[in-house]
């Protein structure tokens, strides 16, 4: 989320701004209509307020006095319906300005180039030759379907379109790869391996920009509504039993019909990055805890709406995938540096795999929703004759930290602060999978371990 003093102080600023990197069209008329009515409404509640506090006062003044309180009563009761719909019109138009504010994507960095799609994007650099084959080149799925370990069919029956089942020593080597990975990171770069949960809240969702704009992109789980009528009776019935007196009882009369609703509606992870950043949700991170380097291996899911027809072909764009994240908490003034340093983690994977990538800075016009910056690493396909992406790194800067109110204590004020968030692929594994069965393929068929897989692999130098 933007920082709201830019929405409310600088809107037509901001439009702008959006409208050139994002192009994004902010109704600056609506919102200003918005702002207008709020301040309004702000200011007569609040002297409705303190109206009710100075009479309350004064009700207590005239009972210890054993005076009548009767007209003061009237005079209260008289505005307090008054009170009553202001505070539920702010509250009305609150919620309209959040909505505006969440659906605003972040503010693009200085350094990244002005551009509507992946055309304006700007390579950084290459690593490795693309292997001159001596025969036919066959993409993944030929080269599973040979020998069955790579079963889209089989999947379809059992799930649906664009799952995949694995067999053999494809799977190990698919195995291998995630392990190949999380022990890189963590060995050699730093980062805390963690496991996370694959199911989350919307909260959680919230917190880093998956929700709203995104929420056909994700799957969502439900109770049965017999499994929710049951929760509902107990809750309902352990709320009951609490004494009328207890302090407890109201509060959680209130508070239970919005629980119910969180804990019925659960999300799919997307990617292990929403877990892994939610960790720091509303929380004051120590100082001397930054940067906070974390890593985990997880299933992903996404729903993939609007994407029908492309790379339905194998398994470059699933349902379900796996991948090993990585995740930085950073101070705002080590966040450029901390997005180099993960960035070459990634291409770190992909070298030692021996896998010729390239990198590439994205335009404004082809960043992700919470990025303010944005490397992509792509790898090269033998079959597609081509770079395709295999791991995107962003720096989120502020934007998921406002929203997740993550901060950190600068020990230079004394005060919290909003720390700044990044993500990256490190990598995907499937994507991995696919990069080294084609450019590790041989001409019988088998594909060659690449080196840095082979003790994963029990030692063995092929698979066939």
């Amino acid at each position: 989320m933007l920082d709201p003093v830019l929405l409310r102080n600088q809107p037509a600023d901001l439009a702008a701004r959006l409208k050139a990197t994002r192009g994004y069209d902010l109704n600056v008329a609506d919102l200003l209509l918005l702002e207008t009515e709020r301040k309004q409404i702000q200011v007569r509640t609040q002297e409705l307020q303190n109206l009710r506090n100075t009479k309350s006062k004064q009700i207590g003044m005239l009972k210890a006095k054993g005076e009548d309180v009767s007209a003061v009563m009237a005079e209260v009761a008289g505005f307090g319906d008054e009170l009553k719909a202001s505070e539920a019109r702010l509250d009305v138009i609150k919620q309209s300005i959040d909505a505006i504010a969440s659906g605003l994507p972040n503010l693009p960095h200085e350094s990244v180039p002005v551009g509507a799609d992946e055309h304006d994007n700007v390579e950084q650099h290459r690593w490795g030759t693309p292997r001159a084959f001596d025969f036919e080149v066959k993409d993944h799925v030929e080269l599973g379907a040979r020998h069955g370990w790579l079963d889209g069919e089989t999947a379809a029956k059992l799930s649906g379109a664009r799952f995949t089942v694995l067999r053999g020593q494809l799977a190990r080597l698919h195995r291998a790869l995630a392990q190949f990975m999380l022990d890189l990171h963590t060995n050699e770069h730093g980062y805390e391996e963690t496991n996370v949960p694959l199911l989350v809240n919307a909260d959680s969702m919230r917190g880093t920009g998956q929700l709203p704009k995104f929420e056909e992109d994700l799957f969502k789980t439900k109770m049965t509504s017999d499994s929710f009528a049951n929760l509902s009776s107990v809750l309902t019935n352990q709320t009951n039993m609490l004494e009328e007196g207890d302090p407890r009882k109201g509060s959680l009369r209130s508070a239970l019909p919005q629980a119910l609703v969180s804990y019925n509606e659960r999300y799919l992870i997307p990617t292990s990055e929403v877990p892994l950043t939610n960790i720091v949700r509303d929380e004051i991170v120590d100082a001397e805890c930054l940067p906070l380097r974390m890593t985990a291996h997880s299933m992903c899911f996404r729903a993939e709406a609007g994407s029908a027809g492309r790379d339905t072909r194998g398994m470059i764009r699933q349902h379900q995938f796996e991948k090993v994240e990585l995740v930085s908490i950073a101070k705002p003034e080590d966040s450029d540096a901390e997005h180099e340093r993960m960035t070459r983690c990634a291409e770190t994977v992909l070298e030692k795999l021996g896998l010729p990538y390239r990198k590439v800075l994205l335009c404004t016009g082809d960043m992700g929703f919470a990025a303010q910056k944005t490397y992509d690493l792509e790898v090269w396909l033998p079959s597609q004759n081509t770079y395709r992406e295999i791991s995107s790194c962003s720096n989120c800067g502020d934007f998921q930290a406002r929203r997740m109110q993550a901060r950190w204590r600068n020990p230079a004020t004394g005060k919290p602060e909003l720390v700044h968030t990044l993500n990256g692929s490190g990598v995907a594994v499937g994507r991995a999978l696919i990069a080294v069965m084609e450019n590790y393929q041989n001409a019988d068929g088998s594909i060659t371990v690449p080196e840095a897989l082979r003790g994963y692999m029990g030692g063995a130098e092929k698979i066939a």
